[in-house]
C-alpha cells in the first residue's frame, strides 16, 4: 500500500518541478486519474499527505486549491525520481507539453473575496511566469458583489488589463 502511495506522490512532485506555475487539485488529478495510475480517494491521501510533509504547499482561492513545489519537495522529487519509470515520465512530459497552454492560462487569473468587518474585500491577481503582473484590491458591502467581481474579473480580467493600461499610460491633453 504504501509503494503505490509513494509512487503517486514521486509523480506529483514531478509534475509540479517541471512547471513554473501553480496547478490545481483538477489539473493534477485530471492526470493521474486520466492515466488511471490510481483513483480519487488515493490521490487525494496522496495530495493531503504531501501537504502534511510540506513537500507542496496548497492555497485556497474561492473553490479552488492551487498547489506549488516546496523546496523540500523539489530535494525530494530530484532524489526520488529514479523510482518513477520512463514511461510515466514521458507520459507528464507529453501531458504538460500538449496542455501547457491551456494549464497556464487556468491559473494565471485569479480571483477571491474575504469578509473584512462589516464588508468584503476582494483580491484579484493575473500571473504570468509565476509573477503577479496585476495586484487589485477592492472593498465592497455585500457577498453578493465580491462574489459577482470574482466572476466577471475571470471572465473580463483582459479588458480590465487593458483599460487600466490605457488610462494609466495615456497621456491626455487638458482640453480647455
Amino acid at each position: 500500500m504504501s509503494e503505490p502511495l509513494t509512487l503517486y506522490k514521486l509523480i506529483v512532485l514531478y509534475i509540479l518541478d517541471k512547471v513554473n506555475f501553480p496547478m490545481t487539485n483538477d489539473q493534477l488529478s485530471d492526470f493521474i486519474l486520466t492515466q488511471e495510475y490510481t483513483d480519487y480517494f488515493k490521490f487525494q491521501q496522496t495530495m493531503s499527505e504531501l501537504l502534511e510533509s510540506d513537500l507542496i504547499y496548497g492555497e485556497q482561492i474561492r473553490n479552488n486549491t492551487y498547489y506549488t513545489i516546496q523546496d523540500k519537495g523539489r530535494e525530494t522529487c530530484h532524489y526520488f525520481q529514479g523510482k518513477i519509470s520512463s514511461a510515466i515520465k514521458e507520459d507528464i512530459h507529453r501531458f504538460l507539453r500538449e496542455n501547457e497552454y491551456e494549464l497556464r492560462e487556468e491559473v494565471s487569473v485569479l480571483a477571491n473575496y474575504d469578509r473584512s468587518g462589516r464588508e468584503y474585500e476582494v483580491q484579484m491577481r493575473i500571473r504570468e511566469q509565476g509573477n503577479d503582473l496585476m495586484r487589485l484590491n477592492l472593498r465592497v458591502p455585500t457577498e453578493e458583489q465580491a462574489d459577482l467581481i470574482c466572476r466577471r474579473f475571470e471572465e473580463k480580467n483582459q479588458s480590465v488589463y487593458a483599460y487600466l493600461m490605457k488610462q494609466l499610460l495615456t497621456n491626455e491633453e487638458k482640453r480647455e
